[in-house]
């Protein structure tokens, strides 16, 4: 349990998703990324503010890897914990959380003991650092006339909030695929 709780703290050490990126044009303030399909554990939450709904489902999906699962096996801590937001329609509806952590291929996640969904990796997202930087990305990819899906939306963690230098958070925004 140390070693997972100092990934968590730390980030060091984690597993990934593995992704490819696509040519990037002078001036552009952002990467295109095809990944390969990947799963993930979730759990959705709503009527929450973003923040509390994300460390609410932090802790229920680190308690999953730590054992309190279907086998009471451990899983290792990955990164990103991604939170897909998918926004209410109206400033009175609630928006809803997905909380995920991604699942290496060689890994066997067991079931939880509760039913949690398991999705797949966005297979095209736009990232940034900063989740703030959603307007700016939207903004780039209007400008660049690149079609984009206009919600949901994730923000990926790969660092801590514990991690106080160099740390690493993106928004993803999916594109829209070429009919």
């Amino acid at each position: 349990m140390l070693k997972a709780v100092g990934q968590a703290l730390f980030s060091t050490g984690l597993q990934n998703p593995k992704y490819t990126e696509g040519e990037k044009k002078e001036g552009q303030d952002y990467e295109i990324r095809t990944y390969l399909a990947t799963n993930w554990v979730s759990t959705t939450l709503s009527d929450m503010e973003w923040d509390a709904a994300l460390s609410a489902g932090f802790r229920k999906l680190f308690k999953y890897i730590q054992g309190n699962n279907q086998n009471k096996v451990k899983v290792e801590m990955t990164a990103p914990v991604s939170c897909c937001v998918d926004p209410g329609a109206g400033p009175a509806c609630e928006s809803q959380f997905t909380v995920s952590f991604y699942i290496p291929p060689r890994s066997r996640a067991p079931a939880p003991r509760k039913p949690r969904r398991v999705c797949g990796a966005p297979e095209r997202v736009h990232s940034l650092c900063q989740r703030e930087e959603l307007l700016k990305l939207i903004e780039s990819l209007k400008r660049d006339a690149v079609q984009y899906v206009d919600h949901p939306f994730y923000v990926a963690g790969y660092d801590s909030p514990f991690k106080l230098t160099n740390r690493r958070n993106e928004v993803w925004i999916l594109k829209k695929e070429q009919e």
